[in-house]
């Protein structure tokens, strides 16, 4: 599916944290979103949901709760397991939408297979280890089967591994016609999995394009203070932050 945003603006009190934020992605994308901290990452996101107020035009905020729930699924920054309920349970929290229209079992099979836990799918979700969970999280968002998936900082708290294993997954889900949109701040791996980038700094897109055409020298040291390097490897395109400026 589609998604649309138009001059998308929000106020937290007097400041505005993002500013007229406009972008159009559709099925077959990965869109990650970059940018320091603070830059507006999290909110241009929450926005699009439609989780906070704003001004402005958003597709999927536009649509009612329960059909916005079956087109998009939310992974949030925030990762905290309130209860010990079984990691099954909680994957198939990922199915509410879809209660009445698909049969459950094969989304959950398949969301815990790819995320590695079918092993420890009885296990209680706050007995297991930070990135553990933060993978059952991924997997519950996985198994709401939606067409676009929009995730904050999917692979943070997850070792190399399974940050590799999500972004593959990530990018295999676009391949084959999801619309995913990701904030980010692995400018490495990014640039490896990402089809399109968009570059924020204080709540502004001041950058959108494929990786090469948003890290470029200037953006680098405007937005983010340093210079880095791109190279050409056998396994796809490289980008080294080098130093600071």
């Amino acid at each position: 599916m589609r998604v649309t945003l138009r001059d998308v603006s929000v106020r937290r009190g007097a400041r505005l944290v993002l500013d007229r934020a406009s972008f159009e992605i559709g099925p077959g994308e990965f869109l990650g979103v970059i940018g320091p901290n603070g830059a507006g990452k999290t909110t241009l996101l929450r926005a699009a949901l439609g989780l906070l107020p704003m001004q402005g035009h958003s597709s999927l905020a536009a649509l009612p709760p329960a059909s916005r729930a079956r087109a998009a699924a939310w992974l949030p920054q925030t990762r905290e397991a309130a209860w010990p309920i079984s990691v099954e349970a909680l994957v198939r929290l990922g199915r509410i939408p879809h209660r009445r229209r698909q049969a459950q079992e094969p989304a959950i099979e398949d969301a815990l297979h790819r995320m590695g836990l079918t092993a420890l799918r009885h296990r209680p979700i706050t007995a297991l280890s930070g990135g553990e969970q933060a993978r059952a999280l991924i997997a519950r968002a996985l198994a709401q089967d939606t067409p676009a998936l929009l995730v904050d900082e999917p692979i943070a708290g997850l070792d190399p591994a399974y940050q590799i294993a999500t972004m593959t997954l990530l990018r295999e889900l676009a391949r084959n016609g999801r619309t995913v949109i990701a904030s980010l701040h692995d400018l490495g791996l990014v640039v490896r999995f990402c089809t399109r980038l968009l570059l924020m700094d204080q709540g502004r897109i001041v950058a959108d394009g494929p990786p090469a055409r948003v890290l470029t020298p200037d953006l680098l040291a405007q937005v983010f203070g340093i210079r880095g390097a791109f190279f050409d490897t056998a396994d796809g395109p490289v980008f080294q932050p080098l130093a600071l400026i």
